[in-house]
């Protein structure tokens, strides 16, 4: 394993020289907190995943999770660390103090969490999925409901899930089978199957609680009958725990992320799983896409701690690997040159340094978004609602897409190494390649940003992010070493906001599928101009503090952001301009194309 997974260095000048994350200090929610409390966070977390998870990361791949007995057997230290995240108090950490929690920031919850995905993102899954699902109880469910499991589920005693697949229903969830009958007793009886259930059963907790969508027997079709509801392998009863009729059929073999497991669920073959209504009845799927957009978010995180692991295994391999010599030195008696002094090499390791900085800052942008829209108020709410709304879709996307790439650049690096079990690239792109995939492919974030976000109230979000980036645009013009780059993402706007204009106009004129064909290509457009957008207000930062004098390690940090910026902007910004010629285009090959001449 590498020395190092992240930069503590970079996570601390995102989160107090770009973001300013001590301005949500000044609101009632939050005033408790300051700089050093969130420092010491963000320590106490790196302490964590260096001692307890760090160490297991391909151990937990190599040890994947058995069945024998009935129970799902997962690495042992699955235990302690579910009891040391719940003790310390991660998992109930963002929650309200009536609730046991701290009320910190998503923003600082979210660095942590970037640290623990950096570190072992399969074990990191068990206590963030257990986080989502009690804050849903927190949110939605009955006081009794609330003192019945949430207790457990933030001491890291109980997992929590999040039961949404059916073997029939992936995306399309209107169409799940689930049913939920009332029994009468305050209960519902469920029947039906779940599959993919991340952490959906195993030894490492006492109990298991699904946070299930469920159909009550004469719902309305569609979405719209969907409920949600608590089902826990085992069901409290008299001070005890009974089996729930809850029944694991067995678990995915899966490409990567092994040292968690994904479990198809059987409720109700006995008649005997009960399930207890969060909230109004129909309401599930609103309640659940709480869960859902914190997760998108989440999955951002994760996919750039994984490229975050993979560019400092790659980056150390560069550093301590002799190979050849430059093409101007033709001494075959002279020592042979790191690969690092090699232009290519330079260029991969810059284009993973550059993706996963800029998601990450993408990322921190939108939990700071979030934490804004919980504590303001009146104008300032709505602005922070709809940018973390039309945002979150590339914040899920964009890192994720790029961490196939990034990953795959760093096993690059590696050459013929990269793919051997000996080094850990090979598992970082394989533990990576779900997060397309993870709480709605790219596909599906792309038809919910062009057909949902652009077009909600007549397009306000996207006047709010064209206005966040004329800001930084502006700025950037203001200094003359950034003043081309500045032109450059302005130029990309300009165009962007052609693109959405020419988009929404067939939305009006034309069928969906006409405006949406090529939503996925929308979205990755999108994507670029956000993390070009967020390295311009990182460059900001850097010229300013390259203006007061640098030196030591300092020197070399700020030199090393400059260096991805101005990469960002020659490399990857440019591939918008393809995208832009594809979206304006009125050709509609995809569109119009027989499925038949694909057979």
């Amino acid at each position: 394993m590498a020395k190092e997974y992240m930069s503590m260095r970079n996570l601390r000048f995102l989160l107090h020289d770009v973001m300013n994350v001590e301005q949500l200090t000044k609101y009632e929610r939050f005033t408790d907190h300051n700089k050093e409390m969130f420092d010491l966070m963000l320590d106490t977390a790196k302490q964590i995943a260096d001692t307890h998870m760090f160490p297991i990361y391909e151990e937990m791949d190599e040890k994947k999770p058995t069945m024998g007995d009935g129970v799902v057997h997962v690495h042992p230290n699955i235990k302690d660390i579910m009891r040391e995240t719940g003790e310390s108090g991660w998992i109930v950490a963002q929650e309200d103090y009536e609730h046991g929690g701290q009320q910190m920031p998503h923003t600082v919850y979210n660095a942590a969490n970037f640290i623990f995905h950096a570190a072992n993102t399969s074990a990191a899954s068990y206590f963030g999925l257990t986080m989502g699902a009690a804050e849903l109880i927190s949110s939605f469910g009955s006081k009794e409901l609330q003192e019945t499991y949430m207790t457990k589920m933030f001491a890291g005693q109980w997992q929590g899930t999040m039961a949404l697949t059916e073997p029939h229903a992936g995306s399309s969830l209107g169409d799940i089978y689930t049913s939920a009958t009332d029994a009468g007793d305050g209960s519902y009886r469920i029947k039906g199957q779940k599959i993919f259930i991340s952490a959906g059963d195993h030894d490492g907790v006492e109990n298991i609680v699904h946070l299930m969508l469920a159909k009550i027997d004469g719902a309305p079709a569609g979405s719209k009958g969907i409920s949600l509801f608590v089902v826990p392998k085992k069901r409290p009863e008299n001070g005890t725990l009974v089996s729930n009729d809850v029944t694991t059929a067995g678990f995915e073999g899966k490409m990567g992320m092994k040292g968690c497991p994904v479990a198809h669920l059987v409720m109700g073959d006995n008649n005997d799983c009960h399930g207890w209504l969060v909230g109004e009845p129909n309401n599930g799927l609103k309640y659940m896409f709480q869960m859902m957009n914190g997760a998108r978010i989440s999955v951002g995180v994760m996919s750039c701690g994984l490229s975050s692991a993979a560019y400092y295994a790659s980056l150390e391999y560069a550093n301590e690997r002799p190979q050849g010599r430059t093409h101007s030195n033709r001494d075959l008696t002279s020592p042979m040159e790191l690969i690092i002094n090699y232009a290519d090499v330079k260029r991969m390791l810059l284009f993973q340094k550059s993706v996963m900085e800029g998601g990450l800052a993408l990322v921190m942008q939108c939990a700071l978004y979030a934490d804004l829209a919980k504590v303001c108020e009146g104008a300032d709410k709505e602005k922070y609602q709809l940018l973390l709304d039309l945002l979150t879709p590339m914040a899920k996307t964009y890192p994720a897409e790029m961490s196939v790439q990034s990953t795959s650049q760093g096993m690059q690096v590696l050459g013929g190494a990269g793919f051997c079990s000996d080094f850990p690239l090979q598992q970082y792109y394989r533990d990576t390649r779900i997060n397309p995939i993870y709480e709605g492919t790219t596909g599906i974030q792309a038809m919910d940003l062009l057909g949902r976000k652009v077009t909600m109230k007549m397009g306000a979000a996207v006047i709010a992010f064209g206005a966040e980036l004329q800001e930084t645009i502006k700025a950037g013009f203001a200094v003359e070493a950034l003043k081309p780059r500045a032109e450059k993402l302005a130029a990309a706007a300009t165009k962007f906001q052609e693109v959405t204009m020419k988009l929404m106009t067939l939305a009006q004129s034309e069928k969906p599928e006409v405006f949406l064909a090529d939503a996925t290509l929308y979205l990755e457009n999108a994507g670029i101009l956000a993390v070009a957008w967020q390295w311009l207000k990182q460059a900001l930062v850097v010229e300013q503090k390259l203006a007061e004098g640098q030196s030591g390690e300092e020197l070399k940090f700020y030199k090393g952001k400059q260096a991805a910026f101005e990469y960002f902007f020659e490399y990857e910004l440019p591939k918008s301009i393809g995208l832009t010629k594809r979206l304006l285009s009125d050709y509609r090959l995809t569109l119009d194309l027989d499925p038949e001449y694909l057979n």
